[in-house]
């Protein structure tokens, strides 16, 4: 079976005073609100606890009643259970960074299975595969054809004056446009022409071609008699748009809506609301994927508030960066604060991982 590497999240400071009871009792509470979605009481918790360590249902509720002054948990309503707060989910993952996190035997023979994927085909079923594995939102940004670099440029003759422009991507992705001369084109200079475009793009973003492609062209040591100034030349500067269009029609693959539905915290029919308009809005997706930059090997979770839009205060995203053909871009997972952070965190990882093997 494949092997998966190691992840780590980069902490992120968060006042702490708190003893070792009192950070016990904290990760239980959140431990517990997972596994229920119900708020955790002093007599669950001793219940919880009692492999661990013997604790009074007085000496608990006085400890729940100091995480509540310092802001880790709170009370929904008139419950005598507690919730975690951002502040508490924000320290309890931080507190996963001093832990090996790896993936599960399901997660790792999911993983297998889409490293054997094709390259084309990973990107989607990397989606489905965090939909499905995590009960949540699985987005994969797609790499946008701007970002990928060129391997070559062909040049085909089909009239006398119609050519067809091969471009040739490092990610097996190819393009084809056709151009109409007001010439006569000399076919006997396409292999000449097609060599000195090829030895001042090849190796460069699409992106940077189509806004410098004039200035590579025009300030190039000349190699053939002048061909700055040929016709055929100046057909290229002319259709840059064009040839190097970066336009994409989809920019993200998203999974996994129909678990998200079902979590509990997303039942009411506004919240229900809020899912779907997230789901069908692209924007704030790759918005939120493109909000953070962490090295490779690091996963990044952001909780709540931190994710800086009002409307996804109830949301938390896992995500982590992969690069595929020069082009560098994000996978993730989006689903309620409530949701198992170590299993999050390693199969975000290792899913990016195994997309960066696809070279």
């Amino acid at each position: 079976m494949t092997s998966t590497p190691f992840f780590t999240i980069p902490e992120q400071p968060v006042s702490t005073a708190l003893s070792e009871r009192e950070e016990l009792i904290l990760r239980t509470i959140i431990q517990g609100y997972v596994l229920t979605a119900n708020p955790v009481g002093s007599a669950v918790l001793a219940n919880m606890l009692e492999d661990t360590v013997k604790l009074s249902s007085a000496t608990i509720r006085n400890v729940m009643a100091h995480l509540e002054e310092l802001g880790y948990i709170t009370h929904p309503h008139t419950s005598a259970g507690r919730i975690p707060t951002d502040k508490g989910y924000r320290l309890y993952v931080n507190t996963l960074t001093q832990q090996q996190i790896s993936a599960s035997g399901n997660e790792a023979q999911a993983i297998h299975q889409l490293a054997q994927a094709h390259k084309e085909s990973a990107l989607r079923d990397a989606s489905k595969i965090l939909g499905v594995l995590s009960h949540v939102l699985g987005v994969v940004q797609i790499p946008q054809v701007g970002d990928l670099l060129i391997q070559k440029l062909d040049l085909i003759a089909l009239s006398s004056m119609r050519i067809l422009v091969v471009i040739a991507f490092d990610s097996d992705v190819v393009r084809t446009i056709t151009l109409e001369a007001s010439f006569t084109i000399d076919h006997t200079r396409l292999d000449d022409i097609a060599r000195f475009i090829n030895e001042r793009i090849s190796g460069k973003t699409l992106r940077y071609v189509r806004e410098h492609f004039a200035n590579i062209i025009q300030d190039s040591t000349l190699t053939l008699r002048n061909d700055t100034e040929s016709p055929l030349l100046r057909l290229f500067i002319d259709s840059v748009d064009m040839l190097f269009a970066q336009h994409s029609s989809e920019r993200v693959h998203v999974a996994g809506a129909q678990h998200l539905l079902q979590q509990p915290e997303f039942g009411s029919p506004e919240k229900m609301r809020g899912v779907i308009e997230l789901i069908e809005n692209e924007d704030v997706i790759i918005h939120l994927l493109e909000q953070t930059d962490v090295p490779d090997g690091s996963v990044h979770v952001s909780i709540g508030h931190e994710l800086n839009n009002q409307s996804l205060d109830d949301y938390s995203l896992v995500s982590a960066q992969y690069t595929i053909a020069g082009a560098r871009c994000s996978v993730g997972l989006i689903g309620p604060k409530r949701m198992n952070y170590a299993k999050m965190i390693a199969l975000v990882g290792n899913v990016a991982g195994i997309l960066s093997t696809k070279e």
